[in-house]
């Protein structure tokens, strides 16, 4: 175990080893409901941003977080590898310094390879056409999948009329007790906060929990 941590905390390991922290505490913040997988892709039809410099470099068609975690997780592994490598050696420091940034490069270029052909694959999986719009889950009922939903902090499941379905934030005035597997009613959108006002099923006369 204490080889593996100093191959981890090595150069040029350590680069990637706090990427990846980064990456793992990212996604332990979309478990809990604290960030949104869809974060950095910005809107649908924006051509720009990272969106639009993934899809150039062929990586379109999945979420640019899920495309920096791949590559960040891959070329973690691969520089780990490089570094073990290089600890096996007996080399001078200029040596080493070269082999090193070789290290970097090669590891970058097999994230790169490696990403680009899971996201050819993952684009085919994923639905095509135009996505939700906003108006369409007016008046719809979610499903709640955090823990909780308060006034500052929530997320909820809803399906548009075409069948289509996404995790938005939403919130609530009151003091409902909203847990997983509540439904809810979508009632509002506040475009400042970019979430969706939510309150329970049995207070829409015809609806029922």
């Amino acid at each position: 175990m204490g080889g593996f941590i100093d191959a981890a905390l090595g150069f040029p390991a350590v680069l990637f080893s706090f990427l990846l922290v980064v990456v793992v505490g990212y996604w332990l913040l979309v478990l809990i409901g604290g960030a949104d997988v869809d974060g950095l892709d910005g809107d649908a039809g924006d051509a720009g941003g990272l969106n639009g410099f993934f899809a150039w470099l062929g990586l379109g068609g999945v979420p640019v977080t899920v495309i920096l975690s791949l590559m960040v997780a891959f070329a973690w592994f691969a520089s780990l590898a490089g570094t073990v490598v290089l600890g096996t050696t007996d080399l001078n420091g200029g040596v080493m310094i070269v082999l090193s940034l070789l290290v970097i490069a090669v590891a970058l270029v097999l994230a790169f390879g490696i990403t680009r052909v899971l996201a050819l694959l993952l684009s085919h999986l994923m639905p095509v056409g135009p996505q939700p719009s906003r108006g369409d889950f007016m008046g719809a009922t979610c499903v709640v999948r955090t823990g909780s939903v308060t006034a500052t902090f929530g997320q909820a499941e809803v399906h548009a009329k075409d069948g289509s379905s996404a995790i938005v934030q939403v919130r609530q005035p009151g003091a409902e007790p909203f847990r997983a597997g509540s439904k809810a009613v979508i009632y509002d959108f506040d475009a400042d906060g970019e979430f969706f006002w939510i309150m329970p099923v049995d207070a829409v006369p015809g609806l029922s929990a």
